[in-house]
């Protein structure tokens, strides 16, 4: 049998059958933690706004403190951004899904409007704190700087969606923020009369702003008129 070296011996004995579940209990107390206050963000901003919750606020639903809110998200709007980020991103993923059996410009349209008008993420929370983040941004540079670089994704998105006459990317620069406006202004319209907004009338004005973005294109193949 081999010698260790004398040090060998005093170096301090760890329970190795523990310790890789001591790291993962950490990891997971830390999404949880995570977890927790950004589902307290969510009911606090619906219910009082962005500028009427505080951190401590936050803190107390999720029953967390103040600094862990901190050390998460670096302050209120650092848990914003998160929390419709993640939204965001959890969105995406039901888009691309349906819209890989969309065939024609209407049925992808349709997509959009439908993840809008009946989110299966966030419920009616997501655009009720898109419309704060809104507000909020209008006030606060650092917001709006979010709020235009997170957008310009979405734009992208909206050519890469539309993108069927084939003209130059200059010819279709208005097709994203055209879009993504009508789209939220359509939903808000829709909650507060719902009888206006129909899902036709929706998914038919976001056609005809892309085909006025696009140039002339036949609505129901993508294809240039």
């Amino acid at each position: 049998m081999a010698v260790r070296p004398a040090f060998f011996h005093r170096l301090p004995k760890i329970d190795r059958t523990s310790y890789p579940f001591s790291v993962a209990t950490q990891g997971e107390r830390r999404a949880d933690t995570r977890r927790r206050l950004l589902l307290a963000a969510a009911e606090l901003f619906s219910e009082r706004g962005v500028d009427g919750t505080s951190i401590d606020a936050i803190a107390e639903r999720a029953d967390r403190t103040s600094g862990a809110v901190y050390d998460h998200f670096g302050g209120k709007d650092g848990v914003l951004f998160a929390l419709l980020d993640t939204w965001v991103e959890e969105l995406g993923v039901v888009i691309g899904a349906e819209l890989a059996t969309a065939t024609t410009l209407e049925e992808r349209l349709g997509v959009l409007w439908r993840n809008v008008s009946e989110p299966v993420v966030g419920g009616d929370r997501w655009i009720s704190l898109e419309l704060e983040l809104w507000t909020h941004a209008a006030r606060n540079p650092d917001a709006r700087e979010h709020l235009v670089r997170r957008y310009r994704g979405a734009w992208r998105g909206i050519v890469a969606l539309a993108d069927q006459s084939g003209g130059a990317s200059s010819e279709r620069e208005g097709v994203g923020p055209a879009v993504i406006g009508v789209l939220l202004g359509l939903e808000l319209m829709r909650r507060v009369d719902p009888a206006t907004v129909t899902d036709e009338l929706a998914v038919a004005a976001l056609v005809g702003v892309v085909a006025g973005t696009t140039h002339a294109i036949d609505p129901m193949t993508g294809a240039p008129a």
